[in-house]
This record gives C-alpha cells, sequence and structure tokens, in this order.
C-alpha cells in the first residue's frame, strides 16, 4: 500500500491542481501489486492526528500518514512549466527509511501531452518499484482512454471525489455532471454518477448512467473495466449472479482492493445470504481501502444476523475512527431502533438533517418507526416531509419509492383505499423498477388485481434478467393476486422453493420479508394455523433484518391469529398482547387496530 501526497503543481495553472494527483493514482492502480489508499481513509488519519481532513497532504504530512497506517511507502510528484513544456517528476519514498525506491522524471511538449507523460512516468516508476515488464504492458491503458483526454473534465471528476470525502455523495453529484458535459465519452464520471443516484434511491438514473458506462468500456483500464461491467449487472440487468462472477474475477486479478468484497457482500445481502455478506465485508475491512462504506454494511450485516452487540461495536470503532460520514447514520438507526434506545434515534435523526441531501432518508426511517407503533398520522406527515427533502434535492425517484413503501404499510393496516392513491401517485411520480413492484405488491394486496397483472406483465417484459424482479418480487405479487382471487394453494406453489432470497435486501428502501408475509396470508386463507405462524414466526427470528418494517409489527398480530387458529390460545393472547402493546398508542381509527381489540377480546 502506497500513500499519495498532494503534487506540487509549479505551473501556476489551476486546471492541474488535484488533476495530476488523480491521474498518477488511477495509472498506479492498475497495477495488480500496488494499492494507493484511499482519500477517505487519509483524511480519517488525519482527524486522529487533530489536523483537518480536507489539509492538503504535504510530503512531511504523507509520510506520517503512511507510518500511522502501515503503508509501504509515499508518492510525492511535482510539474513545473518551462517555456511551452512541462517537466513531471514522481518519487517515491520508504516510509520508515526515508529512503528513495524509485524516481521518474519525463516531459510533455506542449499541455495536450501531459497525461502521456504522467503515463510513461507511471510506468517506469512500477518497473523501478519491482513490477515485470509484462505486468506493467498489460496494465497501462493510457490516460487519454482509463479517463478522459480533456483536463478540465478530470479536473471536475476530481473536484467530485474530493467533495464526496469531504461532505457526502449527494454534493459530489454536480461535479461529476461537469465532467461528462465537458466530455461525453467520460466513463468513469458516468460510473460515479451511477453509483451515487443507486445509493441515493433513483435505480433509473443509475441505470442510465451505468449503460453509458457499460457502452464505454472497451478504452478503460481492467480494474475500471470490472467495476463498470459489474455495476452494470447489478443496476441495469440486475443479473447478481453475473455481477458475482465479475466481482470473484477481479478479486483474483486485483486482490489488494476492498471494492470487489464489499461490493460481492451486497449481493450476497440482496440474495438474503447474510453470512456469506458478512465474510465478504469483513474481507473488505481487513484491506487498506476499506472506507465507511465498508462500516455501513459491517454494521448492517452484523444487524441483520441479530448480533447486535457485534454491530454496535462496529459503529463504535467507525466513530474513534472519525467517520461521521452520512451513510452510516440510516443503519445505525436500526440498530438504535433494535436495542429500543429512542434517545439515540432522535440524535441521529438530528444528525441527517444537517446533512445536506440526506435528511429525508432519516425521516423517512422515522416514519417507519411512527407506522411499527400505529401512529399512522404521524407517519404520513413525516413520509409527506421526506418526499419533499428529496424532490427539493431534485430526487424524484427517491420520494416516489417512500411513496409506494408508504402503499404497503397502509393496505396491512386495512386502509385500502389510501393504499391504492398512494401506489397510484408513487407510479405517476417516477414510475421506476422498485415503485412499481411495491405498487404492483399494494394494489394486488388492496384488491385492485387488474392493474396488478397489469404491472407485473410489464416487469416481466421490461426485467426479465433481473434476479430481483423474476424470483422475488414477480412470484411474490402473482401470490397476493392468487390470494385475492381464492386460491390460496396457487399462491403457496408460486412461492415454493424461494431459498434464502426471501429474506433478502429486495429494494433500496425499508421493505422485508414480503413472500414470508403473503405466503402467511395463504396459510390463513386455507386455515392451516401452524404453517402460518411459521411464517410469521420468521419476523420475529429474522428482527435484524426486518428492524422497523411496519409488516414486523403486523406480524405479530397475524402470528396471534395463526395461534387461535391451531386452538392454542394461550399463544395466542401472548401474540395479540405482544402487537397491542406496540401499538398502546396507535391512532384509534385504523381498521386492523379496532379487529385486533375485538378479536383480542374474544380470546379472553
Amino acid at each position: 500500500t502506497i500513500v499519495l501526497a498532494d503534487f506540487d503543481n509549479k505551473t501556476g495553472d489551476p486546471v492541474f491542481d488535484d488533476t495530476l494527483r488523480l491521474a498518477l493514482a488511477i495509472q498506479l492502480e492498475q497495477s495488480p501489486f500496488l494499492n494507493v489508499l484511499s482519500d477517505s481513509k487519509i483524511n480519517r488519519t488525519l482527524k486522529l492526528m487533530n489536523r483537518s481532513g480536507n489539509q492538503r497532504l504535504t510530503e512531511d504530512l504523507a509520510r506520517e500518514v503512511c507510518l500511522r497506517t502501515n503503508s509501504k511507502a509515499l508518492l510525492t510528484g511535482s510539474m513545473v512549466a518551462l517555456d511551452n513544456q512541462y517537466v513531471i517528476g514522481v518519487k517515491a519514498v520508504d516510509c520508515n527509511t526515508g529512503d528513495v525506491l524509485a524516481e521518474a522524471q519525463e516531459q510533455a511538449t506542449n499541455k495536450a501531452h501531459v497525461l502521456k507523460a504522467m503515463d510513461a512516468a507511471a510506468a517506469s516508476l512500477r518497473r523501478k518499484l519491482g513490477e515485470s515488464l509484462p505486468s506493467v504492458e498489460k496494465y497501462a491503458t493510457p490516460l487519454v482512454d482509463a479517463t478522459t483526454p480533456s483536463l478540465e473534465a478530470l479536473q471536475a471528476y476530481s473536484q467530485g471525489d474530493k467533495t464526496w470525502t469531504a461532505q457526502g455523495e449527494a454534493a459530489a453529484l454536480p461535479f461529476y455532471k461537469r465532467a461528462v458535459e465537458l466530455d461525453p465519452n467520460f466513463a468513469l464520471a458516468y460510473v460515479n454518477l451511477s453509483v451515487v443516484y443507486a445509493n441515493t434511491s433513483q435505480p433509473g438514473l443509475a441505470a442510465e448512467n451505468a449503460r453509458k458506462a457499460y457502452d464505454l468500456r472497451e478504452k478503460v483500464s481492467a480494474r475500471e473495466r470490472f467495476s463498470i461491467e459489474s455495476f452494470y449487472y447489478l443496476v441495469v440487468t440486475g443479473e447478481l449472479e453475473k455481477a458475482a462472477q465479475v466481482y470473484r474475477l477481479w478479486q483474483q486479478v486485483f486482490p489488494l482492493g476492498a471494492a470487489p468484497y464489499s461490493d460481492l457482500g451486497a449481493v450476497f445481502a440482496n440474495l438474503g445470504k447474510w453470512e456469506e455478506a458478512l465474510a465478504e465485508e469483513r474481507k473488505a475491512i481487513g484491506l487498506q481501502g476499506a472506507d465507511v462504506t465498508d462500516y455501513e454494511n459491517l454494521g448492517s450485516y452484523y444487524t441483520s444476523l441479530n448480533r447486535l452487540n457485534e454491530a454496535e461495536a462496529v459503529y463504535k470503532q467507525a466513530a474513534d475512527r472519525s467517520m461521521e460520514a452520512q451513510e452510516l447514520l440510516a443503519t445505525h438507526y436500526q440498530l438504535a431502533f433494535l436495542q429500543n434506545d429512542a434517545a439515540l434515534m432522535a440524535k441521529l435523526a438530528a444528525d441527517a438533517a444537517e446533512k445536506a441531501g440526506f435528511e429525508d432518508v432519516l425521516l423517512a426511517y422515522q416514519a417507519d418507526t411512527a407506522a411499527w407503533h400505529g401512529k399512522l398520522n404521524d407517519a404520513r406527515a413525516l413520509t409527506r416531509r421526506a418526499m419533499d427533502s428529496a424532490q427539493h434535492n431534485d430526487a424524484k425517484e427517491t420520494a416516489a419509492t417512500y411513496q409506494a413503501a408508504v402503499a404497503l404499510r397502509e393496505v396491512e393496516a386495512g386502509n385500502r383505499k389510501q393504499a391504492r392513491a398512494d401506489a397510484s401517485a408513487a407510479l405517476r411520480l417516477a414510475p421506476t423498477r422498485d415503485v412499481q413492484v411495491m405498487a404492483a405488491l399494494a394494489l394486488a394486496l388492496t384488491g385492485d388485481v387488474a392493474q396488478a397483472e397489469k404491472l407485473t406483465v410489464q416487469l416481466d417484459k421490461t426485467f426479465p434478467l433481473d434476479t430481483l424482479v423474476q424470483k422475488y418480487w414477480l412470484p411474490t405479487i402473482r401470490a397476493a393476486v392468487a390470494v385475492k382471487r381464492k386460491n390460496p394453494n396457487q399462491a403457496i406453489d408460486l412461492l415454493a422453493n424461494m431459498g434464502t432470497i426471501e429474506l433478502g435486501q429486495a429494494t433500496g428502501f425499508n421493505v422485508y420479508l414480503c413472500p414470508v408475509y403473503v405466503r402467511g396470508q395463504a396459510y390463513l386463507t386455507l386455515h392451516d394455523g401452524r404453517a402460518a405462524a411459521t411464517e410469521y414466526q420468521k419476523f420475529i427470528d429474522h428482527r435484524g433484518v426486518v428492524a422497523n418494517f411496519p409488516w414486523g409489527a403486523l406480524a405479530r398480530l397475524q402470528l396471534g391469529r395463526a395461534q387461535a387458529m391451531m386452538g392454542d390460545n394461550a399463544a395466542a393472547r401472548k401474540s395479540y398482547q405482544d402487537f397491542l402493546t406496540l401499538w398502546k398508542d396507535a391512532d384509534p381509527d385504523i381498521p386492523i387496530y379496532q379487529e385486533a381489540k375485538a378479536e383480542y377480546a374474544k380470546l379472553q
């Protein structure tokens, strides 16, 4: 692992500020034998040294960071202008001894040839550091192909990276947009746009930009091609198995980077394979390239496995390492919910309110918490605020996702008319994949089977290869339709042999175990209380996965109904009491709440 100091730009031309360092990093990262310490880890280390995270990384400072992170070498670079020519110099220094390990110097005849000179300097440095000539030649895509021939576009891209590290991904978005405006063929900028949109629940825009990057993948470096192809399979075609294959090959070729381990873990999370997800993320954490997202994922996976103390330790470790990024707030909030820590939940929500472009996420989570306790009026108000906040930040897809999720909680509370209105409004606002699947399920559960079936036809046609659409959502929606049509056996057949995927993270938002809930409804329709109880018990057994998804609270009531059907009145009373305790301050006019109280009274 190497630490890259800031370039000493002596040309006086601001276009080279940060751009030269980024260019050198991209070239060095093509090597399977080198790992450039991430900017996020550098910033965290600087904070631990009581330095500003965005402080300029001089050679002396870089050496201290190098020692503190147990890295091998630091790299420095400089460029001077001589008449119309430019001279680039790069040097690798042993962190411990201060000995020069390698150095190279190249000349560019004019500004247009600076990136070509950087190519030559980086290749020379890699050879002098001991990398074989065949390896250097195989993994040395020219910068103009790997990135862009436009220095201005590269500058905008580098500003995006710096902003992401300092202020979060949403704040970086305008810089990546500017980069592709300056060079519409800038594949890496499209990748980062796609990642930001995916992480902020805007799957339509994520897919659009991932597709553009994929179309430009032929010229990029081997490492970036892995990144582009895997993300294409994730957000465009939805082929999780193909994405996993790319990540495994990426790990083999570039074993020092954290990304393919972390991203493979996320695929396993989608598939409900939480132990495998945890194993991959722990590998990522063990590498120098691990960043705040890795800690977010690690905490989330421990939580999903009901290992709450270990999850708590992850968030403490992140805080001790000065990780204060917004991405940690949502998963930490879910842990606080499971630990009944209302004070921490309030603090995390307040912290999110101070993060530009992120307030809506915690507002939506707070809405689910209110709904979990039957406070649907409060939940609706919080969701409206979340939607307004998202749309204020030009995240229309995110707002629609929140409204589609509302439809699911309203329909199971018995507010079918409201659920139908929310589902329809979400579809009008942004009919993306996640919105369509949640809206279709909500409509099916309201009894609007015609509209639900129309959406399933569209989904099947639009996403024929999508793992989650084909193996999770379409069977669940069709099963819900079958239940409404008084054909519960067909519903059970549709949901047979789903495996772990029914426990997976099937959308970008807080919606879990939908096939399990619908299967339980089918068994209740068949008056098979024992089988129904087995399904609803899964919501309790997998409480770390469910977190504050409101169906988790309703599952306690459904469990009570199943137990009463079995004739186990003592167990049924306990389940009803659990539900009614959760809903002790619920809005009194909610249909399912009124039903639950009446049913419980008959059990006494």
